[in-house]
């Protein structure tokens, strides 16, 4: 069984507005499985700690038993279903697989836990959602290529390094992306990435550079920023000059810093903390029996169940141009977090440091 680690004692602030959170309900024992796959990456940084910060100020003596599956989807039913036995009142779950969590959810929904889909939509009977619109990421993406690409559009080559085909949003940055992209640009070669793998996205650029020439790959889309990384590893290795532009997503810091020396165009940036909000808002107000209340703004529908209430947030593209009025301005990163000394020269010129 995956080990499981319980976060106890989440802060010591009550409701916002007073502590009368508390006393309208019992205190909660809430389940946050992730899926993982680094510390790099932004479920580590981000999701974690704002949703657990947030249970906190909401509920002062809630406890959080948290469980990050390390991209294994069987690992991820053994943590759920150990954290159901154990009697967490509600989950907040991001799947690694939507559709083999089902059988777990399931379960979850006969023994009265609620699941707050998180960032994935899982298929079985969930209470709430809440994500981005990942169609529209993927426009985003393919609408920063072909801006990139310029004049290059109309006779352009690309290589799509696509994201994990078991996964339901990578599905739609990819249908997001191709709405834009087909028929303006020539698709050279087309990967999908499972698990995510930076490696596997790094050995298929290396087959699709010698497969098309150094020479003939005008843009690269890449469904994350964990892709964009092992695609460009993969550029450079090549020693290829000037770099094609390669656009990605999630606003890692070293996406950032990658789109301000130049080696990265595009990112998608996202508010993990208005999700991750939202996320805790729906499950201490769901472990508590009180519903959902205003917290849901739209419905979606899964290929299990329709109309679930949910939370759809906006995405926003960040490039060179606009990082201070983005992840800057939010706080996602300061200025010094950004520019080290490895940039610094190309975040003045940036205008970051003036």
């Amino acid at each position: 069984m995956a080990a499981v680690s319980l976060a106890v004692g989440l802060g010591a602030c009550g409701q916002s507005g007073g502590s009368g959170g508390d006393a309208a309900g019992k205190d909660l024992k809430i389940g946050l499985l992730l899926p993982g796959y680094g510390g790099a990456t932004r479920w580590a940084q981000f999701d974690k700690p704002l949703v657990e910060g947030k249970i906190a100020d909401l509920c002062r003596d809630c406890t959080v038993e948290y469980a990050d599956a390390a991209l294994n989807a069987a690992t991820q039913q053994q943590q759920a279903e150990a954290m159901i036995i154990e009697g967490v009142d509600v989950m907040i779950l991001a799947s690694v697989n939507s559709e083999t969590i089902r059988s777990t959810i399931n379960r979850a929904h006969a023994a009265n836990v609620p699941v707050v889909a998180y960032d994935h939509l899982a298929e079985g009977p969930i209470s709430a959602y809440v994500g981005f619109d990942a169609h529209r990421i993927g426009e985003l993406q393919g609408e920063a290529l072909l801006r990139a690409l310029g004049d290059k559009a109309h006779d352009g080559q690309i290589v799509m390094m696509n994201g994990d085909p078991i996964n339901p949003d990578a599905r739609e940055f990819k249908a997001g992306a191709l709405s834009v992209l087909k028929g303006k640009v020539t698709i050279g070669k087309s990967y999908d990435t499972p698990g995510w793998s930076m490696d596997t996205a790094h050995a298929n650029m290396v087959g699709a550079i010698a497969a098309l020439g150094s020479d003939r790959i005008d843009g690269v889309y890449a469904a994350n920023d964990w892709l964009a990384s092992g695609v460009i590893s993969a550029l450079k290795a090549a020693r290829i000059k000037p770099m094609p532009p390669v656009v990605g997503q999630d606003a890692l810091l070293s996406a950032v810093q990658r789109i301000v020396s130049g080696e990265q165009y595009m990112t998608v940036y996202k508010s993990y903390k208005a999700q991750a909000d939202a996320a805790a808002e729906m499950a201490v107000s769901l472990g508590r029996g009180e519903g959902l209340g205003q917290t849901p703004n739209e419905t979606v529908d899964s290929p299990t169940d329709r109309d679930i209430p949910a939370v759809v947030l906006a995405p926003v593209a960040v490039t060179r141009d606009n990082i201070k009025d983005t992840v800057v301005k939010d706080g996602l990163y300061t200025i010094d977090q950004i520019c080290t000394p490895a940039v610094r020269s190309a975040c003045d010129e940036a205008g970051l440091t003036s």
